[in-house]
């Protein structure tokens, strides 16, 4: 089984993001690195549920509060949450790409879709100067970000263009090459901000991450040496011999 095959089984395709309810462990911990306060205007594009939004309004006294998101079950459900506490939010059944944020002082953005990130990146490039857009995961495309707590990562309007790879790499995991401890230890941050308590394979998603991780710096070179560290050939061996899942084809593309 090849390790996309895979993913498409777990549970709302928990290692891309795509389709994941952040636990409020993970918005408080957002909200407090970029320091929302009572000045913001937030958006949460892709927000799913009302959960962030609502936290941002009650704990964080936010300005404005408004959640976009093209699911119009999810929508529709969160407004009525809402509506039963008495609670009043802006939320939106919408494509973000069509969407309008320009009064946008702080947006959380959480996309692996290329071709939505880059639809977006004109739009957020014109947004007013000091707009934070804070990530999860990685930097907007071929941009340094302003700040790093990975996995949350902030990028500040006019956005800072990267020079390279390298220079990119560096500003993320504070490291000039990543080798199997570097991957180890960001897949672990990943999957323990966006796990909720019930889920009980923390460990193994952090391997298959570690992986994803260490194989991508490969094909882009800049993983630290041309050899597979042993620690990495040992879990590719043990996807493959004991959950049949193979991870060595990537190498071979």
């Amino acid at each position: 089984m090849k390790i996309e095959e895979y993913l498409e089984t777990l549970p709302e395709n928990l290692l891309s993001g795509e389709d994941v309810q952040l636990p409020e462990k993970s918005f408080r911990e957002i909200f407090k690195f970029i320091n929302l306060g009572k000045d913001d205007i937030f958006y949460h594009l892709g927000c799913g549920n009302e959960k962030g939004i609502e936290l941002a309004v009650k704990e964080f006294k936010v300005k404005k509060a408004v959640g976009i998101d093209n699911n119009f079950e999810k929508i529709e459900q969160s407004k009525k949450n809402l509506k039963e506490r008495n609670f009043k939010i802006d939320l939106i059944c919408q494509n973000i790409e069509n969407s309008v944020f320009s009064d946008a002082t702080v947006i959380l953005f959480w996309f692996t879709d290329e071709n939505i990130i880059n639809k977006m990146m004109e739009k957020f490039e014109n947004l007013k100067e000091g707009t934070k857009i804070i990530t999860i995961w990685g930097p907007l495309p071929e941009c340094l970000p302003d700040k790093v707590d990975f996995p949350y990562i902030i990028n500040k309007v006019p956005l800072k263009k990267a020079q390279n790879m390298q220079e990119q790499l560096l500003s993320i995991f504070g490291v000039k090459c990543v080798d199997f401890v570097t991957a180890w230890e960001f897949a672990e941050r990943y999957t323990k901000s966006i796990s909720s308590p019930e889920i009980k394979n923390d460990r193994f998603l952090t391997i298959i991450q570690t992986l994803m991780i260490w194989i991508n710096a490969k094909k882009l070179g800049v993983s630290c040496g041309e050899e597979i560290p042993e620690s990495i050939q040992t879990y590719i061996n043990i996807m493959k011999i004991h959950f049949d899942i193979d991870f060595e084809y990537l190498l071979r593309e």
